[in-house]
């Protein structure tokens, strides 16, 4: 009998930590990101969706909804089998279900690999891959002493994750401390996201006392998007330069682009209008709003990988430890004579601060 392996770590529900982590098992071209709001459009906003991951706060308590015990053969489904591996196998439940992410070479072998298994093998198969376990323990929290792993209690406030995703025709909720997925009924790629919204604002409006949910999609690689945007914008806008010089011979410049784009309406798009048979005119205004898509791709190019570069200084400052720094500064302090009155003044601040009464 395999059995798991202990040391899985809780992780923090953030799209920086979550992208990342897919990164270091070897997929690319997605990202996740947290959503605010729990409409279609600004779903659609996001390109894309690979599938959604739902945060919550977990109860005992009653499902009587049948789990599937016959699985579709393409279904990769996963029993939870360890303590905290449950973010882990939320982002699986996705990648591993979406026939169009490429996955690299080690998810890939894996999937394969565990295409016969059991949930319950396929859980246990998590759980021992020494892939997914050091990368989902590469954003385990540095601790000045580290206790004995124990249960949680009733007292504690315990987290969990489970994922939304189509797939055959179905919707499926992936939850790893089932026995098996939940079919939420027929669902497309076009449409699903219309069905699983109003179930997930049911759930949350059960929860109405507590703000303890998060939601998050795993959708394409932004600014892999943009950049095919862009690339189809500058090539048109490119044809339109051509023509322009072609028939006048002289272009506008950038302030008198400007000015066309703000007073003129958009052409339609080149697809619906050839190019030569716009006159000169047409061809000016088609090339200022084209001109001012390009300089948007690019502003919105460049804030996304602001945002992902930002996301790494993030994740370094997870994972550095900063421990021994700070206790080398404590050691310093007491040994200055100085960290006694810090702690002296800090008290006395905190009783100088007004009192906030609970309404």
């Amino acid at each position: 009998m395999i059995t798991p392996m202990s040391g899985w770590c809780t992780i923090e529900s953030d799209p920086g930590v979550f992208t990342e982590l897919i990164s270091e098992f070897g997929v690319g071209g997605v990202q996740v990101e947290e959503l605010y709001s729990l409409d279609v459009d600004s779903m659609c906003a996001l390109g894309s969706v690979h599938g959604l991951i739902f945060l919550f706060r977990w109860r005992q308590e009653r499902d009587d909804r049948p789990v599937v015990a016959e699985l579709e053969e393409s279904l990769f489904f996963a029993q939870q089998m360890i303590t905290n591996a449950c973010a882990t196998q939320a982002i699986l439940a996705i990648l591993l279900n979406r026939p169009n992410i490429e996955l690299g070479e080690e998810l890939s072998a894996f999937k394969a690999f565990t295409k016969d298994f059991s949930p319950e093998l396929k859980g246990l198969a998590i759980a021992n891959s020494e892939l997914l376990r050091k990368a989902h323990n590469s954003f385990a929290r540095a601790e000045l002493s580290v206790g004995e792993d124990r249960q949680a209690t009733r007292d504690d406030d315990v987290y969990h994750f489970i994922s939304y995703v189509p797939l055959c025709g179905k919707l499926w909720e992936l939850d790893g401390l089932k026995s098996g997925p939940i079919c939420l009924g027929e669902a497309s790629d076009a449409n699903w996201l219309q069905v699983v919204l109003p179930i997930i604002k049911k759930r949350v409006q059960a929860s109405s006392k507590e703000i303890t949910f998060n939601l998050m999609g795993i959708i394409a690689d932004r600014r892999i998007a943009l950049l095919e945007q862009q690339t189809a914008v500058e090539k048109e806008r490119n044809m339109t330069v051509g023509k322009i010089q072609a028939r006048s011979g002289k272009l506008p410049t950038p302030a008198e682009l400007e000015k066309l784009a703000a007073d003129s309406p958009p052409p339609p798009p080149m697809g619906e209008v050839a190019v030569d048979e716009r006159t000169v005119d047409e061809l000016l205004v088609a090339l200022a709003h084209l001109t001012e898509r390009s300089a948007s791709l690019s502003r919105d190019i460049e804030l996304a990988s602001r945002r992902t570069e930002q996301w790494k200084v993030e994740n370094r400052r997870r994972k550095h430890n900063y421990i021994p720094f700070i206790s080398n500064v404590l050691k310093l302090l007491a040994e200055r004579g100085e960290l006694l009155p810090l702690i002296d003044a800090a008290k006395a601040r905190n009783v100088k601060r007004p009192m906030l009464r609970k309404a």
